[in-house]
């Protein structure tokens, strides 16, 4: 008997299923903040039947609680972007500062990773390149979750960081810079064409601390795309050719949204102004030394504590991007 097709598609059954968890992601949610709701009017209620001032930590442990979950609704609603539903892939590269930019790379990559961790996100290294004597020169990560590309597109540009740094012997602050890429992983094959003679592929041999295929085959693939000097590179994977297949996804990405940038003349939205990693281009900067403060100049949105934020605390600074991005599009 031959099946009508109908229910046999697999990939309708997928799309489904994943519709359907991300509705009940969202009543979930609603369901949450409403029950919050309801235990702290209660908890007041009783405070004053009572005069109970006992219950007031446990008011504003929920109060606190409610705020958050009610923000992070809030800033799903302004994720209207075409890709902002993507995954996202993030390229750390270190700037002018040598050894301590290395170091400050790694610990922007740390940061992401910290985040991505916080939001319930999964984490790939596609590839990366250590420092000379410490840190990392660059580093691409696949981070792979509901809005990934739309909360983290607001980090695209440079990083500033300020502290006395470690690697210096006479102990006198340092300012180092980070660049940071962020694009969304698009999965659908991508309506692109290729020119072969445009391509300039490299093979390298993977980084890493060891293992059965790590140092050993020039497997890393790294891409050049001549005519637009957009470079992508993977090395995650256990063949050359499954690197390959990855990095030429990747480069399809990056050359379609270049190709709606141009038509749509929304450069600044999609991938941002490209600046050279320095003095005078930042959009964020993190002081440590003489004082504390992390300033995002964009919005001015500023948080006092440093180590928070390293920790993956970004969420005020997202929120406040989108925030802003938000009204200029009213």
């Amino acid at each position: 008997m031959e099946s009508s097709g109908f229910w046999d598609n697999s990939d309708y059954a997928t799309e489904c299923s994943v519709k359907l968890n991300l509705l009940k992601a969202k009543t979930d949610k609603f369901k949450s903040i409403e029950t919050k709701y309801e235990d702290v009017e209660t908890l007041i209620q009783i405070g004053n039947e009572e005069e109970d001032l006992s219950v007031i930590p446990e008011i504003e442990e929920l109060l606190e609680e409610l705020k958050n979950e009610i923000d992070d609704m809030m800033i799903s609603t302004l994720l209207s972007g075409d890709y902002d539903k993507c995954n996202a892939i993030l390229t750390l590269h270190a700037g002018a500062g040598g050894t301590e930019a290395c170091d400050w790379t790694m610990m922007l990559s740390r940061m992401y990773q910290r985040y991505a961790e916080r939001k319930g996100y999964s984490i790939e290294v596609l590839d990366f390149l250590d420092g000379d004597e410490a840190g990392l020169k660059s580093i691409t990560i696949e981070i792979k979750g509901e809005n990934a590309y739309g909360m983290l597109k607001s980090e695209h540009g440079i990083h500033r960081l300020v502290r006395i740094s470690p690697f210096n012997a006479a102990g006198k602050r340092q300012t180092s810079f980070a660049s940071c890429d962020v694009m969304p992983d698009i999965e659908d094959d991508v309506d692109i064409e290729i020119n072969d003679d445009d391509l300039k592929i490299d093979t390298y041999r993977s980084s890493g601390a060891g293992g059965q295929h790590i140092n050993k085959t020039s497997s890393a693939v790294r891409i050049t795309h001549l005519p637009t000097g957009i470079v992508v590179q993977c090395q995650n994977e256990r063949s050359q050719f499954q690197n390959k297949d990855k990095a030429m996804q990747m480069l399809k990405a990056k050359l379609y949204l270049l190709k709606q940038e141009e038509n749509e003349k929304k450069a600044s939205g999609i991938r941002g102004e490209v600046r050279d990693i320095n003095f005078g281009s930042q959009i964020r900067s993190y002081v440590m030394q003489p004082y504390t403060m992390v300033k995002d100049h964009r919005t001015n949105e500023e948080i006092g504590n440093v180590d928070s934020v390293l920790d993956g605390n970004i969420d005020p600074f997202i929120s406040a991007y989108l925030k802003m991005n938000s009204k200029k599009e009213e």
